[in-house]
């Protein structure tokens, strides 16, 4: 059974992965409508991803005993100034995400839901996957400069989606 406290954190968890299925879902809708396919196909496929990592949690939270709540979310915004904006802010983003999962891995610690905590590391490391994808995007955005001549990066975009390896990590 799921104490109250790590049922409210996984609670509080489903509605920001319904909030970056949103986000990730109007970023696509940008792109789409300013000429950048393969970004926007980026972003619809990573809105399906928020979409399962919703459903990972409400899956566990019910089968766990505990009452997972489907709740209304903010509004994302719909415009952006730029893809390099757009991927700046899905950086961020991916960061707040990221702090939120280990603040779970510090109620399921301090409740002593070791179970839980152990089932999160996949989140964790999806996050660690998830930061270094961006951040080798926005490495590459970064390489093309101001000017931003994007048609090569759009239409490569999608097909690099599963590369994950940052500046950082080489």
């Amino acid at each position: 059974m799921l104490k109250e406290k790590v049922a409210a954190a996984l609670n509080a968890q489903i509605e920001k992965e319904m909030y970056s299925s949103n986000l990730y879902l109007a970023m696509a809708s940008w792109a789409e409508r300013n000429g950048y396919p393969g970004t926007s196909q980026w972003m619809y496929a990573q809105a399906d991803e928020e979409r399962m990592h919703m459903l990972k949690l409400i899956e566990y939270v019910n089968e766990r005993g505990g009452k997972a709540t489907i709740p209304a979310c903010d509004m994302p915004p719909a415009e952006f100034e730029s893809v390099l904006d757009l991927f700046k802010k899905t950086y961020e983003h991916e960061c707040f995400i990221s702090e939120s999962i280990n603040d779970i891995i510090g109620v399921t610690h301090d409740e002593r839901d070791f179970t839980t905590q152990q089932w999160m590391q996949w989140f964790v490391n999806e996050q660690i996957e998830e930061e270094a994808q961006v951040s080798t995007i926005l490495d590459k955005l970064n390489l093309l400069g101001e000017t931003q001549n994007l048609y090569f990066f759009d239409r490569d975009i999608f097909s690099d989606r599963g590369n994950t390896t940052s500046s950082a990590q080489q």
